[in-house]
């Protein structure tokens, strides 16, 4: 028998993602690919598969710690016709492991503390995986910004033991790090010692506010009232109700998005009566293939040529807000409704599918959306998100952007509806449409053009073939 070292394989950019299942124990016989542990990302849960068989041995992690790529979970013993010579293969894993802290170091915190999980109030309807990548660019940005009347708080700033990104979280609410304590290993500042500095300022009296927050004008500064508390009990029967895993870590995404960027919607209607007449018909072509056409794969199609049409939607900020990075590419991201709450998987270079194999990766992307099963990668790098209530119901609604993202288009329920030919009035399907942008990236006048071309390729998409 050998003893083997069982780690954590690739799991996408996610880092220091915490365990919420522990699925064996110390004694148990596990086949390859066995499920051994559960873990719960920024936007899903997935399991982490065993890459040996054998007996269990040690267990090296518990519920609640948070593992990334190459932590190491259990050893266990295998038989010796289990590839020794496999683990010599793997014998450079631990040169990738020793430079895998320095990397790791720097968004230990990004997956994990980028997305708060103590903080939730607000909620909405497109959840925000993507927070992350904004902060990849990061050679100490935070000194730069403050002008000199702010020097003697940019040295302390400067000094404070915290990660890149803990420093672009702590600019965006206009703290002070010289003067947060950190909890974490050798005094590092996390992204709840922040939160904390910040409850604290808040709950104080307005004037407490950081003088360098006020002068930076960012949520801190913003004098605001602590939120009430009250006992609801004193008016008649409660029951507490905790918030879901997801909902407190989009929550806070969610309110620095509304609070950061200056949302305009734009409404309109596309007429596509046509297109659902097209749809049902394809979906009888393909009744044997077991592919089901839906309206939003259209939608998602007619999204990528209004992309190439308008190329700012399809753009985000650099981290200065100084300049436009203008994307070549186009994966479409769209928010599916699971027990866990609201998540939203990509669909990847989408201007290179036809609508049939967008709508098959759609529902294969639903179903391991709803069975917790989505990968990390599975949910970044969109740039541009549907949300679609037309399930559901409504007329028109105010999505929330997705940052990094600059626009949002939001789908409502179908409706026949009367519709002037100039003759006479006569049945067409309409579909609600609730765009919301970016305006300090697109004004009024893109963003009405932008809308209108989107309901002009829904109500013929054989325009978008021109």
């Amino acid at each position: 028998m050998s003893i083997v070292e069982v780690k954590v394989p690739d799991i996408g950019d996610f880092k220091e993602v915490e365990i919420i299942e522990v699925l064996v124990k110390p004694g148990d016989t596990i086949t390859v690919d066995q499920s051994l542990i559960t873990v719960e990302s920024d936007k899903a849960s997935m399991e982490i598969p065993s890459s040996h068989a054998g007996v269990v041995k040690d267990l090296k992690v518990k519920l609640g710690d948070k593992v990334s790529e190459g932590s190491l979970l259990l050893t266990l013993e295998a038989a010796e016709a289990a590839a020794p010579a496999k683990e010599e293969k793997a014998a450079p894993a631990p040169a990738k492991e020793e430079a895998a802290p320095a990397k790791v170091e720097e968004p230990k915190a990004e997956v994990k503390k980028e997305e708060p999980v103590a903080e939730a109030k607000p909620a909405a309807p497109a959840a925000a995986p993507a927070a992350a990548p904004a902060a990849a660019p990061a050679p100490t940005p935070a000194p730069a910004k403050p002008a000199a009347a702010a020097a003697p708080a940019a040295r302390a700033d400067s000094k404070a033991h915290a990660s890149p990104s803990i420093r672009k979280f702590a600019r965006e609410l206009g703290v002070d790090l010289g003067k947060v304590s950190g909890s974490g290993p050798k005094g590092r500042i996390t992204q709840e010692d922040v939160q904390g500095f910040v409850k604290s300022a808040l709950s104080a009296a307005p004037a407490a506010a950081p003088v360098a927050a006020a002068a930076k004008g960012d949520g801190a500064a913003l004098g605001l009232l602590p939120w009430p508390s009250l006992d609801f009990s004193k008016f008649g029967p409660t029951t507490l109700q905790p918030l879901s895993r997801i909902k407190k870590i989009s929550g806070p995404n969610l309110h620095r998005n509304w609070v950061m960027i200056p949302h305009v919607t734009q409404y309109d209607e596309a007429d596509v009566t046509e297109l659902e007449a097209l749809r049902k018909s394809s979906n009888e072509a393909l009744a044997k293939s077991g592919v089901k056409l839906t309206l939003l794969a259209f939608v998602i199609k007619a999204c990528v040529a209004a992309l190439k049409k308008y190329p700012e939607f399809n753009s985000s900020l650099d981290e200065n807000g100084d300049n436009l990075i203008l994307k070549q590419y186009y994966n479409i991201g769209f928010a599916a409704d699971t027990p866990h709450g609201l998540v939203v998987p990509v669909v990847k270079d989408a201007d290179k599918k036809t609508v049939t194999e967008i709508a098959r990766e759609m529902g294969e992307l639903s179903a391991q959306a709803r069975d917790g099963k989505l990968k990390g990668s599975d949910m970044q790098g969109a740039t541009f998100t549907i949300s679609s209530l037309g399930g559901i119901g409504g007329t028109y609604f105010t999505p929330l952007i997705n940052a990094p993202e600059v626009a949002i288009v939001g789908l409502s329920k179908t409706q026949m509806k009367p519709v002037w030919d100039g003759k006479q009035f006569v049945p067409r399907l309409i579909m609600p449409l609730s765009l919301s942008y970016d305006h300090r990236v697109i004004d009024g006048a893109q963003g009405a053009r932008f809308v209108t071309y989107l309901s002009e390729m829904l109500a013929d998409l054989r325009k978008s073939l021109i």
